[in-house]
């Protein structure tokens, strides 16, 4: 234990904008990539631009139910002389028409489709009523996608409506990133898979932060509990010292027993030990032989709320992307909001009909706290609180409720 850092615990926290600066500094695409079929790329950020293989549609088709025809023979159609044309099945020559449905391909010779409202059928053949244009409803070849169109930039993270698109226009595999690699360390003497006793917890964060991980586009690997062991916290981060990032959960403040800060200093550098943001201050990143290293806190509430601000990020900065805004909506506060000056504050609130209630158990070892509410108001740290009433943002924990 570093015994300054344990005496002086805190004094100086680091503002929050500056910590992701600090973060944004130090993490950035690792390059590697790989190629995979449309069917494994979702989520996952294109190494290479992309772009079609073929027309979409790659055939002339027909936009209407009607008569596939040659426009010219219907020129002068009118009630009183309508066009008369032959029926006929396969190519369309003069003075004929083919029968076709939406999307049917157009025979050859026709260049214009009759809708069947604007004609009437006697025998084998159809009586035209309205005259046609040549193309009129008619979908051209690549009347939505032209071959050779780019579709997607490099760094675009894919959709499943991006994949549709792609397998129509051709495409059956892309490059992307590989997928960044995220080992999970849960650190703790007193947790415990299942069964605890007197004094022990089970463990929860590093299974909550390994599916995050998985959901931020990110491999996880979640590791076992680490005792508050130095040499064995040590041996953890070196064992995955070939991840793009290591992430311990619990022992990253400055109590006796919160190691992992000086092994990390230890094994390589510590950027930021203490932010500015509540619930959570003693979040910590550094570097280990290159790997990123983010300890985060131990309580529940304060390992979440620090996963998303800095893990989030980093992971998709390492995958090639940027990370989506949160889902968020305007709403009006039915209670006051609390905040500690020169601190961000994530307030945890429930939100029903455009209306935030704030969650009265706000305490960051409190995990169902964030089960059972929707998102959080970030209060900035030059604002003290919100009164009820006043309209407040919401940044929703996945998506709107």
């Amino acid at each position: 234990m570093n015994a300054d850092r344990h005496e002086a615990g805190f004094k100086n926290r680091t503002r929050l904008s500056d910590a992701l600066d600090a973060l944004r500094e130090v993490v950035g695409p690792h390059g590697r990539t790989e190629s995979v079929p449309l069917a494994a790329a979702d989520g996952r950020a294109l190494a290479e631009s992309v772009t079609a293989a073929r027309d979409v549609p790659h055939y002339d088709r027909a936009a209407m139910d009607g008569y596939a025809v040659r426009a010219r023979d219907t020129f002068g159609a009118g009630d009183r002389s309508p066009a008369v044309l032959r029926q006929t099945e396969g190519d369309v020559g003069t003075g004929e028409a083919a029968r076709v449905h939406t999307g049917s391909a157009m025979p050859d010779g026709a260049d214009a489709v009759v809708m069947i409202e604007h004609l009437t059928a006697v025998g084998d053949e159809i009586e035209v009523f309205d005259p046609v244009a040549t193309g009129e409803n008619v979908g051209p070849a690549g009347e939505d996608v032209e071959a050779g169109t780019r579709l997607f930039d490099a760094g675009h993270r894919l959709r499943p409506s991006d994949l549709g698109l792609l397998r129509g226009t051709g495409v059956e595999s892309v490059s992307v990133f590989e997928r960044p690699s995220v080992a999970v360390i849960p650190t703790g003497e007193e947790l415990v898979d299942a069964d605890p006793g007197p004094g022990e917890m089970v463990e929860t964060n590093g299974l909550t932060v390994s599916r995050l991980v998985e959901r931020w586009g990110g491999a996880s690997r979640y590791r076992d509990v680490v005792t508050d062991d130095a040499d064995e916290l040590r041996d953890a981060i070196e064992r995955d010292r070939d991840a793009d990032v290591v992430v311990t959960t619990g022992g990253s403040s400055v109590g006796e027993r919160d190691l992992v800060p000086d092994v990390v200093a230890d094994l390589g550098e510590v950027l930021v030990h203490g932010v500015a943001l509540k619930p959570g201050h003693p979040v910590a990143f550094g570097r280990v032989a290159g790997t990123l290293v983010v300890m985060l806190p131990g309580y529940p509430v304060a390992c979440i709320v620090n996963a998303v601000q800095f893990l989030r990020p980093a992971i998709a900065r390492l995958g090639g992307f940027d990370p989506a805004p949160h889902p968020s909506r305007e709403v009006t506060l039915d209670g006051k909001l609390a905040s500690e000056p020169g601190t961000r504050t994530f307030a945890r609130v429930t939100v029903e009909d455009g209306v935030a209630t704030p969650v009265r158990t706000s305490g960051s070892g409190i995990l169902s706290s964030v089960a059972l509410s929707d998102g959080w108001v970030a209060v900035p740290e030059d604002v003290e609180g919100y009164p009820a009433g006043e309209t407040v943002t919401v940044e929703f924990w996945e998506g709107e409720r």
